[in-house]
């Protein structure tokens, strides 16, 4: 790896976060007048799009999987988190929505556990506990803060943990794009059959800021995977964190919104439980080796 690989990834890391930033707002302000189905059906129909880009001079077999149901699964946890998201941020800020999505890394080690076979030491459990104990703060269960429709976010982390999870199992099986064009195929589709039954015919604001959204939000995840290929994701993980500062900005921007002492409480104690995780992960690896 040249010298010059791991700030160009870390650059790639950090644009992403402002697309996703962006794109999350966009969904937010969107939720309040147009079917969330409707226009994340139209992002995911710029996803494949994508998608089928990435693939278009990879021989046809290697487009098949090895694993259909594993494939499938992920199709399904990955348009899951992305519908369960926007159903939480529309009644949320845009800091307490993406603060509860940081708490994936922290569900990952959990189900690595039963899924993956790992075994997770007193330590990374203490992080665990920790993040738990941040996402309950921001959350504020049995206080008059607590917001229902926080649970969104909590199963829309839980369902991208999961996505994450099966990523691993077939990483060593089907090439990334392969996972990338099953993901979009599979949530068009699942969205498609949905559509018919919530669509209205939206104003040209509405489809223009539909279509910005899908750009914004594949744009993100190509950067994404530009930046894994040239740096290990241990490096990455810290910059990704960066999104609450964008989210927090375009909230106060757009919707006049700025997060509490709690939220700022619980993002902190969450980012550094997450920042330890990466870092014990990176030594488990590295051991291993």
């Amino acid at each position: 790896m040249s010298p010059d690989e791991p700030l160009r990834a870390i650059a790639l890391a950090v644009s992403a976060t402002v697309l996703f930033g962006s794109s999350d707002t966009i969904s937010k302000y969107l939720s309040g007048s147009l079917p969330i189905v409707e226009f994340i059906w139209i992002r995911y129909v710029i996803f494949l799009i994508m998608a089928a880009v990435l693939v278009r001079r990879t021989p046809t077999r290697a487009i098949r999987p090895r694993n259909l149901g594993l494939q499938i699964t992920r199709g399904f946890c990955v348009v899951g988190s992305s519908m369960l998201f926007v159903y939480g941020v529309r009644s949320m800020t845009m800091a307490q929505a993406t603060t509860i999505s940081f708490l994936s890394p922290l569900l990952i080690t959990v189900l690595s556990i039963p899924l993956l076979g790992e075994t997770v030491g007193p330590r990374r459990w203490a992080a665990v506990a920790a993040g738990m104990i941040g996402m309950l703060i921001v959350v504020r269960p049995g206080l008059g803060g607590f917001n229902p429709a926080a649970l969104f976010g909590v199963a829309s982390a839980f369902c991208w943990a999961l996505a994450l999870i099966i990523t691993r199992k077939i990483s060593s099986s089907d090439p990334p794009q392969t996972t990338v064009l099953w993901s979009a195929a599979i949530g068009t589709a699942v969205l498609t059959l949905v559509l018919p039954f919530q669509a209205v015919w939206p104003t040209p604001n509405q489809f223009g800021l539909s279509l910005v959204l899908g750009v914004l939000a594949s744009g993100g995840q190509w950067l994404v995977i530009l930046a894994h290929r040239i740096a290990p994701a241990s490096l990455l993980a810290p910059f990704f964190y960066g999104q609450l500062l964008w989210v927090t900005v375009l909230g106060l921007l757009v919707f006049g919104s700025l997060p509490d002492t709690y939220t700022l409480a619980g993002a902190g104690i969450i980012i550094g439980s997450g920042l330890y995780t990466a870092h014990r992960e990176r030594v488990r690896r590295s051991a291993v080796r």
